[in-house]
């Protein structure tokens, strides 16, 4: 089993106090805290091997090229993709989804066409389809959300037709931790003969996934949401899909020739093999290692222990909470179906308020619309606060939280 206190000795910033009082982070879903081994690998990599990847034949470019690419099929066996080829290293799950939007949706959607899309998305699987629809004239159209929160499938069964051909939802709502059936809906759209883009930020660090079980054609999910540095990322696409797509950025590794024809004054290239057709530019190699780190501290661990771990904190949590008078916990309750995620008020206050008043007493919270304002809006909600856990938090760390906002009632 997963021992917390353990794992807290491998996290250095939660020696810190915060205004005298030990933190308590509970900001995960936001971004994760960095283990030292994560820390020690990236330090190793500019202190050893820092070199460009792919661009030379000394060696310490091809010790960087071979830990880059050490990474990317250390991602591929974490979500059981078939190989490396399928694995896309990007800046994170925002730019996963701009990359689907516009290396394939701008090619394969027209008028007529229709991009189904849940009102539980995360504006980053909002905002590229409304904006590419402008261009491209397509039609997208958005699946209901039931009153705690959770997906309406029948909404999704009524709203998908022949004129769909791509269905973009998350895995885990980074609202209410409530985990979609991906894999039933998967089969849904490919009855439909539509394409699936998940966005897996929010599941990939808690529990185990499988891309292949889950059958979806494109999967992109946040290192820095694992334990890994800001700004890498990843997207899985089943490789048939990803032959076919443009590449998404021009530039120097994503080509392997270009020549000049006398004859038409133009330039020619020929594309790279993938993965490196949709890495152009000189990547974020340190941030590979780092992700390469995380991953292998996750499975060290184990993620069926990481999965467990977060539902005793989840349940802990939403009894400790319902004990308090003016605290109300938003949508779905029930720890089994949710991912290490509660959305909360307290009666009276803003969702600024609450998170001030516990960043106080060194507790880290998040307030606001979580970025998914139509969720929001759906469960009539102005903003929530949000406590969300991972691997290091405890369930002392729950009851002193809960002390807190029995203090906060009594203003």
């Amino acid at each position: 089993m997963l021992n917390p206190y353990k794992i807290r000795e491998d996290f250095p910033i939660l020696k810190r106090e915060i205004n005298d009082h030990p933190l308590i982070y509970f900001d995960s879903a936001a971004t994760t805290q960095k283990p030292k081994q994560v820390i020690a690998a990236i330090k190793e990599f500019y202190e050893n091997c820092n070199a460009n990847v792919h661009r030379a034949v000394h060696t310490l470019s091809q010790e960087s090229s071979e830990l880059y690419e050490d990474a990317h099929e250390e991602v591929a066996k974490f979500i059981n993709a078939d190989s490396m080829e399928e694995i896309i290293f990007l800046r994170g799950t925002t730019e996963a989804i701009n990359l689907v939007a516009y290396a394939w949706g701008l090619h394969n959607l027209e008028g007529g066409d229709e991009v189904l899309v849940t009102l539980m998305e995360h504006h980053s699987n909002i905002v590229p389809w409304e904006m590419l629809s402008k261009t491209n004239g397509f039609q997208v159209k958005y699946v209901e959300v039931n009153d705690d929160g959770t997906l309406n499938y029948e909404s999704f069964e009524n709203a998908i037709s022949h004129k769909t051909k791509i269905v973009c939802l998350t895995h885990v709502s980074n609202v209410t931790g409530f985990i979609n059936d991906v894999k039933n809906v998967a089969k849904t759209a490919h009855e439909h003969e539509a394409l699936v883009l998940v966005d897996g930020a929010q599941s990939v660090p808690h529990f185990p996934v499988d891309v292949k079980d889950l059958d979806v054609d494109f999967f992109g999910f946040s290192g820095h949401k694992m334990l890994a540095p800001t700004g890498i990322g990843a997207l899985y696409g089943k490789r048939e899909v990803l032959e076919e797509m443009e590449p998404f950025h021009g530039g120097g590794s994503m080509i392997k020739e270009v020549t000049f024809d006398t004859m038409t004054k133009r330039c020619s290239s020929s594309l790279n093999d993938l993965p490196w057709k949709f890495e152009a530019g000189t990547p974020n190699i340190s941030g590979g290692v780092g992700l390469m780190a995380a991953v292998r501290y996750l499975k060290d661990i184990g993620m069926n222990n990481v999965k467990v771990h977060e539902e005793n904190l989840t349940e802990h949590a939403t009894r400790r909470m319902q004990e308090c008078d003016k605290v109300k916990i938003y949508g779905l309750k029930d720890a089994s179906l949710k991912c290490g995620i509660i959305p909360f008020g307290v009666e009276g206050l803003s969702s600024h308020d609450v998170a001030l008043f516990l960043d106080s007493y060194g507790i880290m919270v998040r307030s606001g619309f979580h970025c998914a304002q139509p969720l929001h809006e759906k469960l009539k909600l102005k903003a929530s606060a949000r406590v969300s856990f991972y691997i290091y938090n405890t369930p002392e760390e729950i009851d002193r939280f809960v002390e807190v906002l029995r203090e906060i009632e009594q203003l």
